[in-house]
């Protein structure tokens, strides 16, 4: 949001200490000249991000499910929770997103993921880890590998897909740029490698290229 220009001088000392700060945004969208930010790059508190003419970004906060489209020349600095943004213009929203998932490790996803799988297999309920506001997720799993998403709560919807490295940046595999998505309301699991994890999708979801922050799949 906008500010006064002295906050905003203040925040730019904190700037170096920005690389040792976890990530909390994800970049959205990048048009026209924009620096210090690329499309799906993380971003951590105190990153100053340029706008030049014609140039605009567009941030998903992961924590708090805030969403800023930023236009116009001028200065962004990554905030935990929203922007500092001065001369662009802003627009902001909340969003669904499932917060609990936007530092989860995949150890941790994956340890979960089993007991969650060999509970399904007794018969008892299943309780997935992430809830997905889109039916087109996002999955973050870096090179080279079988991605197999496989639905638990009813048999016989399976997709594999054969990731060869060179998905976007490496590491995203986009269900929308693909032209595949899931069944709203259903639970499914998804592999890759020795990553696992037990996810939902929303029964209001769509398919297609919804905001990220929603249908982000982290397996990293």
């Amino acid at each position: 949001m906008k500010h006064a220009i002295a906050a905003l001088v203040v925040l730019l000392g904190l700037t170096a200490s920005a690389a040792a700060e976890p990530p909390v945004a994800v970049v959205e969208e990048v048009k026209g000249k924009v620096t210090g930010a690329e499309f799906m790059d993380y971003v951590a508190p105190g990153a100053v991000i340029k706008l030049g003419p014609a140039g605009s970004i567009v941030l998903g906060y992961m924590d708090s499910c805030w969403r800023e489209t930023i236009t116009g020349i001028g200065t962004v600095i990554v905030g935990r929770t929203e922007s500092m943004v001065h001369l662009s213009e802003v627009q902001g929203a909340r969003m669904d997103c499932d917060a609990s998932h936007s530092h989860a490790t995949a150890r941790e996803t994956s340890d979960v993921a089993a007991t969650v799988v060999r509970s399904m297999a007794k018969g008892s309920s299943i309780t997935p880890q992430v809830t997905l506001y889109g039916a087109s997720p996002i999955v973050e799993a870096r090179g080279k590998g079988k991605l197999t998403v496989e639905r638990l709560d009813v048999k016989g919807e399976r997709q594999q897909i054969e990731l060869d490295g060179n998905q976007l940046k490496g590491r995203f595999f986009d269900f929308a740029s693909a032209n595949k998505s899931l069944n709203p309301g259903g639970t499914y699991s998804a592999t890759f490698g020795s990553s696992q994890i037990v996810f939902r999708i929303d029964p209001k979801a769509k398919s297609g290229a919804t905001p990220i922050i929603g249908r982000m799949l982290r397996m990293e």
